[in-house]
């Protein structure tokens, strides 16, 4: 199948970066920096289409759903990376939020030739994984036009799982397949075609949205921070303990004190010692406010 690489805004050719092989080199990254200044106001555009992601995630996954996100090169290590980090960051099940690429463990690290061309593959990667209709599938790719996820798409919308399209391209097929369609037009790369520069950057931006925004209506975020966050290494054991202790008010030794005696339960922790109530009794507590410390704090406030 032939691609028509002249109506994508993502292959076109950038005027502004004609002579970027041939000006100095702080000039040449001057170039690459005024285009990167384009991404944040293009994401702004679509913070309505993201903001209904967000609320149709947090739906399904408040239901015992997933969110799965699925692409090809660049887009696919994306969705990965983004599905990879909410389990330190805010304690979710490593099966909550995945990241599925076209080509397999083996494309995170190097290019699978020919992966991406695929609608099968597509399906039979998301039926691997069980995609069922409580699930949200977020399609990912630059161009908006990537058959491997697309069938994937198509299958996700058989089966009456929610579908989201991020790309950066307005119109494309994948924006025709999904229920919703973000579309930041971050316009043509410095270097023609590689969409691993403004267009990974946008789609990265939306990403730390999605998962950030669903993870705030959970109540894993407490005002500012991350209130569920693991202390699986010396780094987040120090961030636990600064997190108990600013929110908390309290000394560094007490908030280490608390934590010990809830295993590392930094939410836990903190209602502990800002209710008073005893481990047990904070537990419950939270358990019935679903999590949320501000809702369970009103009656001790």
């Amino acid at each position: 199948m032939k691609v028509d690489l002249d109506k994508l805004i993502t292959e076109s050719r950038n005027n502004n970066t004609v002579d970027i092989d041939s000006v100095s080199t702080v000039e040449m990254l001057r170039m690459i920096n005024n285009e990167d200044k384009i991404v944040a106001y293009a994401v702004e555009k679509e913070l309505e289409r993201i903001a209904e992601a967000v609320d149709i995630i947090h739906e399904r996954l408040s239901k015992g759903g997933r969110l799965i996100y699925i692409g090809a090169g660049t887009s696919g290590r994306l969705g990965i990376v983004d599905a990879s980090e909410c389990p330190p960051t805010f304690g979710t099940d490593p099966e909550l939020v995945q990241g599925i690429i076209a080509g397999g463990r083996n494309a995170v690290f190097k290019s699978v030739e020919g992966a991406e061309d695929n609608n099968n593959e597509g399906i039979a990667d998301v039926k691997s994984v069980g995609l069922c209709e409580k699930d949200v599938l977020v399609g990912l790719a630059a161009s908006g036009r990537t058959p491997y996820v697309i069938g994937a798409l198509e299958y996700a919308n058989e089966i009456s799982a929610a579908t989201v399209a991020v790309t950066c391209n307005p119109n494309s097929e994948m924006a025709q397949v999904a229920q919703i369609s973000i579309a930041p037009v971050v316009g043509p790369e410095a270097i023609t075609g590689s969409t691993r520069m403004k267009a990974g950057t946008a789609q990265k931006l939306v990403l730390n949205m999605l998962t950030t925004g669903v993870m705030v209506k959970l109540g894993k975020v407490y005002e500012n921070l991350m209130v569920d966050v693991k202390a699986s290494n010396i780094k987040l054991t120090e961030r636990a303990k600064k997190i108990v202790s600013q929110c908390a008010g309290v000394e560094e030794a007490a908030a280490k004190k608390a934590l010990e005696e809830t295993d590392y339960d930094v939410k836990l922790a903190i209602f502990m010692i800002k209710s008073g109530l005893s481990k047990e009794d904070a537990r419950k507590e939270l358990d019935e406010n679903k999590g949320f410390i501000k809702k369970a704090l009103q009656n001790y406030l």
